[in-house]
C-alpha cells in the first residue's frame, strides 16, 4: 500500500493571518481524528509569518480523499476566498521510506 503525503501551502493577507491561523489551527484535531490519518501538522514559514504550510500523511489516497470531504474542512473553504492571498497550492507525494515506528 502506498502512503500519501500532501503539502498544502497558504498564504494569508497580511490583514488577515490570525483569522487564517484560527481556521487552520481549528482543522488539527478533527484531521488527525480521521480515518487513515498517519499526521497532520500545520507549520509557519521562519520568514513569512503569512505563510503556512501543512504537512500530512495518509494511510491511503482513499483516506485522503475521505478527508478532503469531511464537513470539518468547510468552514476553511468557505472563508478561503477572502482570507488568502493566492490560491491555495497542493503538492502529492508516494511516501517511499517507511514511517517512523513502521
Amino acid at each position: 500500500m502506498n502512503h500519501i503525503t500532501l503539502t498544502a501551502t497558504l498564504v494569508a493577507k497580511p490583514e488577515t493571518r490570525e483569522d487564517l491561523l484560527a481556521l487552520l489551527m481549528a482543522q488539527v484535531a478533527p484531521s488527525r481524528a480521521d480515518p487513515g490519518c498517519m499526521n497532520y501538522d500545520l507549520h509557519v514559514d521562519t520568514k513569512d509569518p503569512c505563510v503556512f504550510m501543512f504537512y500530512e500523511n495518509w494511510a491511503s489516497q482513499a483516506d485522503l480523499d475521505a478527508h478532503a470531504k469531511m464537513p470539518h474542512l468547510k468552514a476553511l473553504r468557505a472563508r478561503a476566498g477572502d482570507l488568502l492571498a493566492q490560491p491555495v497550492k497542493l503538492v502529492f507525494y508516494n511516501m517511499l521510506s517507511e514511517g517512523v515506528g513502521a
